[in-house]
Formats: C-alpha cells, structure tokens, sequence
C-alpha cells in the first residue's frame, strides 16, 4: 500500500499501520556503469542490502563484498559505476548518505553516494585515507578524487592496486521517494 498523508475520518486498521510504519526488505541493485560500456557484475560477492519506506522517505542500508569470481568491468576513469536504487528519488541530489571503501583495516576512505539520476547512485571519494595520507599514496589516479570506477580509488597501474575479492562498500542513505 503506498503511502497516503492522514485524512479526517480514516480508520486505524493494521493495513494503514503498516503503510505508516518502515518495513525493511531485502534490495539487490543492478551494478552498471555510466556509459554501459564494460558492465560490471557481482559474481559471487556477498550482498547485504536492505530499504524501509516511511511515508515519502526511503532509507537504506548497501554492503558489497566483493568474491573471487566479481568482474569490476575494466572500464576507464571517465566509466564511472552506477547502482540502482532500491524505489525511485524525487530528483537528483548531491548527497544521499555515506559509504566506506574498504581494502583492508588500514586502506579505506570514505565516499558520497550522489544521486546522479533518479534511479541510481553513485560514489564520490572525497577524503583521503585515516592514515592521512591521500589516495594517491594508494596508487590512485588524479589526486584520488572522483566518482569511483573499476580503477579508482586503488589504481593506477600499480601492483596490487585494483580492486579485488575482499574488498568492501559499506554505506547508509536516505532520500524523499517520487510517490
């Protein structure tokens, strides 16, 4: 039941309970890039995604762990991953929640899920590493900064700085739904 604002002379009834109260539920997203070139897939990776809707609001949860058997896509800098939302955004907007990437307890950085249209997002790196240290001391390209790709922020032709099975994207969001 889609939600629909509290009108005079409507019954409580556990139907309109639940259209009023977040139920959470499973989401898998569809990972794509953003020019459809080099699509990347999940393989095996091991997903925990999960959305609740309360009234026009959606919340979320996205964890990927990625698997030996995960294509990364291979594309440049300029094809940037994409992920499908779990229901559609109102609009575009620059900042829907936080995420981590993850290499290992001490390679990380943290990223911006972005809406960059109403049905996907995206990941913007815009910090460098706990350590201090900027991306760049990852290998990354460019200064580490960016919407992440296959290459970023790990690569930049240097050994052992791609993304790999184990890594990890860890994040929360929240937007207002379309309906």
């Amino acid at each position: 039941m889609p939600y629909e604002p509290w009108q005079p002379g409507m019954r409580l009834t556990a139907l309109r309970m639940r259209s009023i109260s977040p139920t959470w539920q499973d989401w898998t997203p569809v990972w794509t890039t953003s020019t459809g070139v080099n699509t990347p897939s999940f393989g095996n990776a091991v997903l925990a995604c999960r959305y609740a809707l309360a009234a026009t609001t959606c919340f979320g949860t996205f964890e990927v762990v990625f698997g030996t058997t995960t294509n990364f896509g291979g594309g440049g800098s300029g094809d940037n991953w994409r992920f499908s939302l779990p229901v559609a955004a109102a609009s575009t907007f620059s900042a829907i929640g936080f995420c981590e990437l993850n290499k290992s307890t001490t390679k990380r950085h943290q990223a911006r899920m972005r809406l960059t249209t109403t049905s996907v997002f995206e990941l913007e790196l815009d910090t460098g590493a706990p350590d201090g240290l900027d991306t760049t001391a990852d290998g990354a390209t460019g200064g580490g900064k960016g919407l992440i790709d296959a290459q970023s922020p790990w690569s930049s032709g240097v050994a052992g700085t791609t993304w790999a099975s184990g890594y990890a994207i860890r994040g929360t969001f929240q937007y207002e739904t379309a309906s």
